[in-house]
């Protein structure tokens, strides 16, 4: 399989190429800046129309009644209570206080396991002529893989909200969204350098001098980067049934950065995903862009690793509104409308690639990044063994 030969299992995501165009083919487009950034001249599904004066009028008829403070909530359903009550008259559960809780110290040391018969702890074993051959022909169920990753992430994260008290509602968005990105990754605050944030070896590093929404997209972005090499390492060790070891994820990490082939793949992928929470006309391709100069491809061949970056972008985005419902991507936007002074820009979204792989065409894409890393990755035995020690 090569890439052009990808373009049999190919679609159009309708949706999203009809909202680029809008935006940036029609010469007479006109937006009316307001002082929450809202477009009003773009679907009614993707951006919020003005909220009605009537609001206002009805929150100052509210404000003449006496509403005793609700300050604790039931940790099954969040039904919130005042201070007298102490059980859930619907789950007969024992009351919580609401408090305040310090997301970014919270530890939920996330991990997948994958456990199979055979067992790596060594290169020369993983490294071989059978294995090369086992890439080649062997099946593997992309959506299997990603529901059981999902499924533990949301397990860690509901056991992580019951056991530390923390009521939903009480967090701002970054932290809401800091807390969803621990239950698949450890996140650090870094203390140093320009970068608003990288991902290294399972662990995020965000920096909080930053704007909050900054913040959200950034641990949005790197949490793509951990979650498609989370997935390859899957993909490898159901091939080889085999359980999953840092020997494993090592070979997975090489295979996504040892080219800038499969790094654009990426990084692609985590810009796409960083765009759907971040305002239109605020997305940001630079480092995608400087990858994309690095590589000597026919455009077709580019647009078709923007493909795969984009399919790739679009399971990931299941998983995040899976908890990223509608109210919490407008706090994201309205986040956005408080923190962001520029007026948006809608040039770079002529970077957007509005095509999907089907099933059958992911799993070959998958196939062909994996034996072409892989044939590398057997004559650098001495890279792999320095990301293992890095875990």
């Amino acid at each position: 399989m090569t890439l052009k030969g990808l373009g049999g299992y190919t679609r159009t995501d309708r949706e999203k190429k009809l909202i680029i165009e809008r935006l940036t083919k029609r010469p007479d487009f006109q937006y009316k800046m307001h002082a929450k950034y809202q477009l009003m001249d773009a679907p009614a599904a993707d951006f919020d129309l003005e909220e009605p004066v009537l609001k206002d009028e009805v929150n100052e008829l509210i404000c003449d009644y006496d509403v005793t403070p609700l300050t604790k909530f039931c940790p099954e359903c969040g039904r919130k209570y005042p201070e007298g009550e102490n059980f859930c008259l619907d789950c007969a559960e024992k009351l919580r206080e609401i408090k305040s809780v310090d997301i970014s110290s919270i530890d939920l040391n996330p991990t997948f396991d994958f456990t199979a018969n055979n067992q790596y702890n060594n290169f020369s074993d993983i490294l071989t002529a059978e294995n090369l051959e086992k890439l080649t022909v062997e099946n593997f169920d992309v959506n299997k893989i990603v529901l059981n990753i999902k499924r533990t992430a949301f397990k860690r994260l509901d056991a992580a909200v019951k056991d530390n008290g923390i009521y939903l509602d009480s967090l701002s968005i970054v932290e809401k969204i800091m807390l969803f990105t621990k239950a698949f990754v450890d996140v650090e605050y870094k203390s140093y350098g320009a970068e608003l944030g990288y991902y290294r070896f399972n662990r995020i590093y965000v920096d909080d001098r930053q704007l909050d929404a900054l913040q959200i997209t950034t641990m949005l972005h790197e949490l793509a980067h951990f979650l498609i090499k989370e997935i390859i390492t899957h993909v490898l060790c159901t091939i080889w049934e085999c359980s999953k070891t840092t020997e494993i994820e090592s070979v997975a990490t090489f295979i996504l950065s040892y080219s800038p082939v499969t790094a654009l793949v990426d990084e692609y992928a985590a810009h796409t995903v960083e765009g759907r929470f971040t305002l239109y006309g605020f997305q940001d391709y630079s480092s995608f862009l400087n990858i994309e100069k690095s590589v000597e491809l026919e455009k077709s061949e580019i647009e078709m690793l923007k493909t795969i970056g984009n399919t790739f972008a679009n399971i990931i985005k299941k998983i995040l509104e899976s908890f990223i419902d509608a109210e919490m991507l407008s706090e994201i936007k309205d986040q956005f409308r408080r923190d962001i002074l520029d007026q948006p820009d809608y040039r770079n979204l002529i970077h957007e690639n509005c095509t999907l792989l089907n099933r059958k065409g992911m799993v070959e894409a998958i196939r062909l990044l994996l034996v072409e890393g892989f044939v590398v990755s057997m004559d650098n035995a001495e890279k792999l063994e320095s990301y293992n020690e890095m875990w």
